[in-house]
């Protein structure tokens, strides 16, 4: 994967935290995903290494471009209503860094200009 950006891991490591939760609680793993919730990590993951933003990355849920096919992006939108609130207690400052990238005004995509242009 080369040089990973902070943000990009970061987003990494939270996407992580919430399909573990979320697999946990509601298909009894331990230790490991589940195979649906392992395909959906997996192609999170990949959708998050093509993303054209890179460091200054939007939440996906604040993003102008939605790369997820929209069967996926529901998949994910469940997982993270459900571990988004649970998030706090098992992972603190994940949540907090979630919290403000949330907050985060969405960057106009690389390579366009402006409409004031």
């Amino acid at each position: 994967m080369g040089k990973e950006l902070r943000r990009i891991r970061r987003e990494r490591k939270t996407i992580k935290a919430m399909m573990d939760l979320y697999c946990h609680d509601h298909h009894r793993t331990r230790d490991s995903l589940c195979l649906d919730c392992g395909a959906l990590s997996a192609y999170a993951f990949k959708r998050l290494e093509h993303c054209p933003f890179k460091e200054e990355k939007p939440t996906c849920a604040n993003c102008t471009i939605h790369c997820y096919k929209p069967e996926m992006r529901e998949k994910v939108r469940t997982v993270m209503r459900y571990s988004g609130p649970r998030m706090t207690k098992p992972h603190p400052i994940l949540s907090v860094f979630h919290f403000i990238d949330g907050r985060r005004k969405t960057p106009e995509l690389p390579g366009k200009r402006s409409k004031s242009e």
